[in-house]
Order: structure tokens, then C-alpha cells, then sequence
């Protein structure tokens, strides 16, 4: 046994570089990339660069036939025409937008105002400003208005009550031809002493 392995030590650092230089497994190289020119130089070559290549000749040669068989001023000619036809229809499309501004614009400049003309609407349908109180139940009372629709008139009334000292219970709004239809339950608010 110890001969064995004499003999294998034996072997110098020189003939084991020698060795994997002329081997066949290292010059395939792990996956099969590197190859070796007829001078013993190292190549790498790409799996798919064959088909590359080809692919990208096989585009140039089309191209250079669709060159070949149209015309270059056909082909600026058809490139002006279509960018005249988008120019045209920018522009037809700014127009449209400045139509639509402008006629927004006039809608805005006159807004509806309904307040001038809530009092003539009372008077076409016969409404006439009325206040009804009609005791209910003690301290309770039922309040009945019928006023003119104005802007913040509502609120006001509901300042000028809770200044009397009078507590809103139960109300309910309807407007209608121009009028505010209030029904209120009210009755005196409890002071803390």
C-alpha cells in the first residue's frame, strides 16, 4: 500500500498543470461557454448568439427591401400629411373647448337668482305671510308660519326665538312657491338657577 501512494506523489506540479491544461473537461468549461480558437485561445461564445445574429439579419434584409420598394418622398409626403391631419384636428378641438368656456362662462355670469322673484310667486298662487299660535299642552305651544323664501332668513328667525328664551322642540321646514312653511312645537326654555 505504501507504494501506492508513493507513486502518486511522485507526480510534479508541472505535469498535474500539463495535464489540466489538455483536458477535455476543462476546456468546455462548466457550461459549455468557453471554446478554444485553433491557437489554443479562449472564446466565449453566447447559447443563443447564433439565432440572435440571425434574427437581426434576417430584420436588416427586410428593412432594406421595404426601403428598397418605397419611394422616400412617399414616404415624407404620407409623414406630412398625417401630422396636417393631427394639426387640424388639434385645432378643431380648441375651438370646441373655447365654444364650451365661453358658453359656461355665460351661464356663470348669470346665475338664477330666485329670491326677486319669491315674493311674486307668493302672490300668483294666493300666499299670503301669516303667523298661527295655538296652545297645545301647558307651557307647550304650536307655531305655524308662513314666510317669504330669502337667503339666511331662517337662521335669523331661529336667533331672534332662542334670544326669547324660547326652546324649539319639534320643527319642520317645507318651501314651496317662493314661501317657507314653518312648524314648530315651542316652549318656554328651563333657566338654571
Amino acid at each position: 500500500m505504501g507504494n501506492l501512494y508513493d507513486n502518486r506523489l511522485t507526480v510534479s506540479v508541472d505535469e498535474l498543470y500539463f495535464n489540466a491544461e489538455n483536458s477535455s473537461i476543462n476546456k468546455r468549461g462548466r457550461m459549455g461557454r468557453r471554446n478554444y480558437d485553433a491557437d489554443d485561445t479562449v472564446v466565449y461564445k453566447s447559447k443563443n448568439l447564433e439565432t440572435e445574429r440571425r434574427r437581426r439579419q434576417k430584420l436588416s434584409d427586410r428593412l432594406l427591401m421595404l426601403r428598397s420598394l418605397m419611394n422616400k418622398a412617399t414616404i415624407i409626403e404620407d409623414a406630412i400629411t398625417y401630422i396636417k391631419n393631427l394639426k387640424d384636428k388639434v385645432d378643431s378641438l380648441t375651438r370646441e373647448l373655447q365654444e364650451i368656456e365661453a358658453t359656461s362662462e355665460t351661464t356663470l355670469v348669470e346665475p338664477k337668482t330666485n329670491e326677486t322673484n319669491n315674493g311674486e310667486a307668493m302672490k300668483e298662487w294666493g300666499i299670503k305671510e301669516e303667523v298661527r299660535v295655538t296652545n297645545i299642552d301647558g307651557k307647550k305651544l304650536w307655531l305655524k308660519m308662513i314666510i317669504e323664501k330669502k337667503k339666511g332668513r331662517f337662521t335669523q328667525l331661529m336667533d331672534a326665538i332662542h334670544s326669547f328664551g324660547i326652546e324649539l322642540i319639534d320643527t319642520n321646514v317645507t318651501t314651496m312657491k317662493g314661501a317657507l312653511l314653518i312648524t314648530a312645537s315651542i316652549q318656554e326654555m328651563e333657566r338654571s338657577t
